[in-house]
């Protein structure tokens, strides 16, 4: 087993997983730690180190609001230790290898966690490498800065680093890739079979890392769980950057609510001070995401894989059957035909002619929860609540076949039952206990058809981590059951089901159809 390995900054020595066929490596730096003069700043390159550095635990995690001091779903599902360590020198990432030696050549994983580019860390439990590792490829998890040491913008920074001025965490992601590509193979890794991932913010992570040409080359495939956050009737949110200018303006503006009146002195501040000042500023201020910089940010990443602007490669995609349903808030269908006329202009007419567009779905005071925040709307019918997140993966999937791309698109649903007295439904992130394998580390009464289900979808990411395709066999040999591309012609889904994976074909494509057209 590969208990030790030289990097080229120094010799890591990690530890037998659960499993002893897997080491696991845990803390690994692959940048200098972002503090002091390099807060605010694109990471720069790791110092060597004499010796062997013990690769024993889980680095600190970004700065953010303490994990497990809240009450909502999150925190009884995974953000469990109010006590794990945090603080600024935090990059660092995660190995699991099941190679006995390092000319293998691996295929490699490398996975980006969500969180809102707020909260997350690579140690939550439901990201335990070690399953995906069993079946034979190499898995990595890489850390990156969050919220305002992630993302904050501001003219001084831009004047002393015009090149990289902002979104210090999407340039952390990009360090741990380039450190996987120049290091993967002493892991028993092949640096030129590498598959980028992530869920949520992770998710639209992985969208940025495509869309950029400084990834050319590096990356060969890519899985976005519940990461094309759009909607058909309104656009903005967090898949939508903000500009340069304006994120500098509100960088000013987070300077003098700190107190302070140059990138020096911020630079002084202690970090959790910081943090403190910045849940303070967002109470009336827009949260700080990723930008659009010009640089390493041009557009929107959907905007640029819509016009083919990214690395042409295969795609998983796809979503959890309730996650951020997209609705139209209106008191009747009065007000109904109102609010389309805004939307829809001259084509509101045949929207509205969609029974879909007429269906209620009860009533609700604020839109759900989610990525774009909580907005008051009064207690209105939610009409035509559909999934943005699948109607923009699908169309995003017919461009880049329009375009002339000869590769596979993949979507899924994901929608069995989850247990539990909450009675939670397929909310934003459950799927992640299933793509991983890791059912046993949660609370909820699982039983035997969700882990069946959880390793025929853990068995189908890791096909698709090999060769691109997720097809292939089940544990016992048997074929999985086919999952077909999705096309235009052929309208082929994958649906995650409490009886495992069922290949459909889409429903209500007339109505889909004409919100595609629409929306972005």
């Amino acid at each position: 087993m590969l208990r030790e390995v030289q990097t080229k900054y120094g010799k890591v020595r990690g530890l037998p997983a659960a499993d002893p066929r897997i080491t696991s490596f845990k803390g690994i730096p692959f940048a200098a730690p972002p503090v002091g003069k390099n807060r605010w700043r694109a990471p720069q390159p790791c110092e060597k180190w004499e010796g062997v550095k013990e690769c024993y635990k889980f680095a600190p995690i970004s700065v953010q609001n303490t994990p497990g001091l809240g009450t909502d779903v999150y925190c009884k599902e995974w953000h469990v230790d109010p006590q794990i360590d945090m603080g600024e020198d935090n990059l660092y990432l995660n190995i699991w290898t099941p190679a006995k030696k390092a000319d293998e050549k691996l295929p490699v994983l490398v996975w980006y966690f969500g969180g809102g580019f707020q909260w997350g860390y690579t140690a939550e439990m439901e990201f335990d490498g070690e399953r995906l590792a069993r079946r034979g490829i190499v898995v990595v998890s890489v850390n990156y800065r969050l919220n305002v040491f992630g993302f904050l913008a501001h003219p001084e920074i831009t004047k002393e680093a015009p090149e990289e001025p902002t979104n210090f965490g999407l340039l952390d992601q990009r360090a741990g890739l380039k450190w996987v590509y120049e290091n993967i193979a002493a892991f028993g890794g092949d640096p030129e079979k590498i598959t980028v991932a992530g869920q949520s913010a992770g998710a639209g992570s992985v969208m940025h890392q495509i869309t950029t040409e400084k990834n050319k080359g590096l990356i060969k495939g890519a899985v976005i769980f519940s990461g094309m956050i759009s909607s058909p009737f309104g656009k903005g949110g967090i898949g939508c950057p903000m500009k340069l200018d304006e994120a500098e303006k509100w960088g000013v503006e987070f300077f003098k609510f700190l107190g302070v009146k140059s990138l020096d002195e911020a630079r002084a501040i202690e970090p959790f001070k910081i943090l403190a000042k910045y849940d303070e500023f967002v109470a009336t201020h827009p949260r700080m995401f990723t930008v659009q910089d010009d640089k390493f940010c041009t557009a929107a990443p959907t905007e640029m894989l819509l016009q083919g602007k990214c690395l042409d490669i295969p795609i998983i995609a796809g979503n959890t059957a309730d996650e951020f349903l997209n609705f139209i808030p209106a008191a009747d269908d009065a007000e109904l035909e109102k609010v389309a006329a805004q939307i829809y202009g001259a084509d509101a007419e045949k929207f509205l002619s969609f029974p879909q567009s007429k269906i209620k779905t009860g009533k609700s005071p604020e839109f759900p929860f989610g990525p774009f925040g909580p907005h008051i709307i009064g207690d209105k019918q939610k009409y035509a609540e559909i999934s943005g997140i699948e109607l923009t993966v699908k169309k995003v999937f017919e461009a880049r076949k329009a375009l002339g791309s000869k590769n596979s698109f993949y979507y899924y649903r994901f929608n069995p039952d989850i247990p539990g007295p909450d009675n939670p439904g397929t909310f934003h992130s459950v799927d992640l206990w299933f793509f991983f394998e890791t059912l046993a580390k949660c609370w909820r009464p699982f039983v035997g058809r969700h882990y069946d289900l959880a390793r025929q979808m853990c068995n189908y990411w890791v096909n698709f981590i090999k060769s691109g395709n997720p097809n292939g066999k089940d544990a016992d040999g048997t074929p999985l059951p086919e999952w077909k591309p999705y096309e235009a012609a052929t309208r082929c889904e994958m649906e995650f089901t409490p009886n495992g994976s069922v290949l459909k074909k889409e429903e209500d494509s007339a109505y889909k159809d004409f919100l595609k057209a629409h929306m972005l």
